[in-house]
């Protein structure tokens, strides 16, 4: 009887840290990329002359060191071909160049046509 009991205990246990393990959560979200990104709306869109600025380059930075793993990066590129496709108003040529542009590799174009299944 004992022994039965223990087993109970043991298998309540295990279900209660199966249910009370965090799940899996993106590191980056799609509104939070958007909500960084808005920097670089004024240059994509032919606003502003010269370089992307700063603010802009720095959102770019810091999502593509936030994207650390595939799913991450999978679902930033998703965003990003989202985003991209959102706006007339946008240079498309002058927004696959932005992250040349800012000294950054994320490692696959941004563009509406991106199969971002095939982003590691």
């Amino acid at each position: 009887m004992a022994a039965k009991l223990a087993v109970k205990v043991a298998c309540m246990l295990v279900v209660c840290m199966v249910v009370a393990a965090p799940s899996a959560e993106a590191a980056i979200t799609c509104g939070s990329m958007v909500a960084k990104l808005s920097s670089c709306l004024s240059y994509v869109q032919g606003k502003v002359t010269g370089g992307p600025p700063a603010a802009c380059c720095g959102a770019i930075k810091s999502i593509n060191s936030v994207a650390t793993t595939t799913p991450d990066r999978q679902a930033a590129c998703k965003c990003l071909k989202q985003m991209a496709g959102s706006y007339s108003s946008v240079n498309m040529g002058v927004v696959s160049s932005l992250p040349s542009k800012c000294g950054v590799n994320i490692g696959y174009p941004i563009s509406t046509s991106v199969d971002c299944a095939k982003v590691h």
